[in-house]
């Protein structure tokens, strides 16, 4: 049995650009393992559910990769602002020139990444087996079909409920945040204007993430992070059931901010998770939501498993010539790289949410009082932004 330089298990954004990033530094034996992602083909006027806010990081690497360019223009919305509201008086404007940057992010379809993904893939020749691992132990792996695969180096980019993961044995912390998160489509009466919107409450975090303009009208997609007793009855309502009551709780959460609101696609919902590991095993590393999971408000999860990818492949591909690819040496290097940038997602992210659970006397004036204060600091306002520009601080 040949021995592959690099095994990548999980064909999703991250596992694909992983792939594609090894097959243009040269690793000429990189195996993709995993089924091909399912997109259904779509009208003019319609759009994947699932949408990513891509940061001017993951658009650089995106660009290496040679893909960004691929993307129609017409299916990219720029960001050029966010307005972040909180549970009462607090509110912070960010705007793309307090850092001197055109765009805060990027909307993109998820099935449009991993349209250009794969044509790259084909381009460059990368070995893609359509299968799933079903085992797998030291360097080799079996697949449900029977075939068996031998690596130096074994990357887990296959989701939370990864199987590589799981077989090495490697650590996985979840705590579940006894929420959903609730995407769809909206259109809207007033224009967005290349602003994205966050509200926060007491029970749940709304955004409005700007879309192109559709033939019924201006268009934003919704992710509603909201317990999951309030969830699961939305999610089994009936469609009309559902676009009546979003309408009217969501004019209300928005503050009539993009005027009437009305759903125009199903809905669908995703539990919220905090989860981390320990991001390298034997011979084995961890990327994406295999490696982590954090709190969608601030829309980096797709950003911190592009960090990943491009880290990983930079670290293995530069070793030094006495390593083998997937050295205990190298694998903790990768690790050492992305624990900051990890830890600090994580403690953002978990404590704003922890912030505006809270349900003390005072509570929700601090909250408003140090969102306004900030507001008015530009210092302070220069630092958000540019955390909202670029992911990492590694090229």
């Amino acid at each position: 049995m040949k021995t592959q330089s690099v095994v990548v298990c999980g064909a999703g954004i991250v596992g694909m650009a992983l792939a594609l990033d090894f097959a243009r530094r040269g690793v000429r034996d990189v195996v993709l393992l995993g089924p091909p992602p399912r997109v259904a083909e779509l009208g003019p006027d319609d759009y994947h559910l699932r949408v990513y806010a891509i940061s001017a990081a993951s658009q650089a690497y995106l660009q290496t990769l040679g893909v960004w360019a691929l993307l129609p223009e017409n299916r990219v919305t720029r960001v050029q602002a966010m307005e972040v509201r909180g549970d009462a008086f607090g509110a912070i404007y960010l705007r793309a020139w307090q850092a001197a940057q055109n765009d805060l992010t990027w909307i993109v379809e998820s099935a449009q990444i991993e349209h250009v993904l794969a044509q790259a893939l084909r381009v460059y020749g990368v070995q893609w087996i359509q299968d799933t691992l079903t085992d797998f132990r030291e360097e080799t792996g079996v697949t449900a079909s029977g075939q068996s695969l031998k690596a130096s180096l074994w990357v887990a980019a296959d989701g939370t409920e990864s199987t590589l993961r799981a077989r090495s044995g490697i650590r996985f912390d979840v705590r579940d945040y006894d929420s959903m998160g609730v995407v769809g489509h909206l259109t809207c009466e007033r224009p967005h204007q290349g602003v994205a919107f966050q509200w926060f409450q007491d029970k749940g975090i709304l955004a409005l993430l700007p879309l192109p303009d559709t033939s019924r009208g201006h268009q934003v997609s919704m992710v509603w992070s909201i317990r999951k007793e309030l969830a699961r009855p939305l999610l089994d309502m009936p469609i009309e059931s559902q676009q009546n009551m979003l309408a009217e709780r969501l004019g209300k959460l928005s503050r009539g901010r993009l005027g009437k609101l009305r759903l125009h696609t199903p809905i669908r919902g995703f539990d919220l998770l905090l989860a981390q590991s320990d991001m390298i095993g034997q011979r084995v590393a961890l990327v994406g939501d295999a490696a982590h999971r954090v709190h969608p408000l601030a829309g980096q999860g797709l950003n911190l498993g592009l960090a990943d990818a491009r880290d990983l492949a930079r670290i293995m591909v530069e070793r030094e010539p006495f390593l083998a690819m997937g050295d205990q040496t190298l694998l903790r290097r990768y690790r050492r790289a992305r624990a900051q940038e990890l830890l600090e997602m994580r403690l953002v992210t978990d404590g704003l949410k922890r912030l505006f659970d809270l349900d003390l006397p005072g509570a929700v004036w601090v909250r408003n009082a140090g969102m306004s204060l900030l507001d008015r600091l530009p210092p302070a306002k220069r630092v958000l932004v540019e955390a909202a520009t670029r992911l990492s601080r590694q090229a």
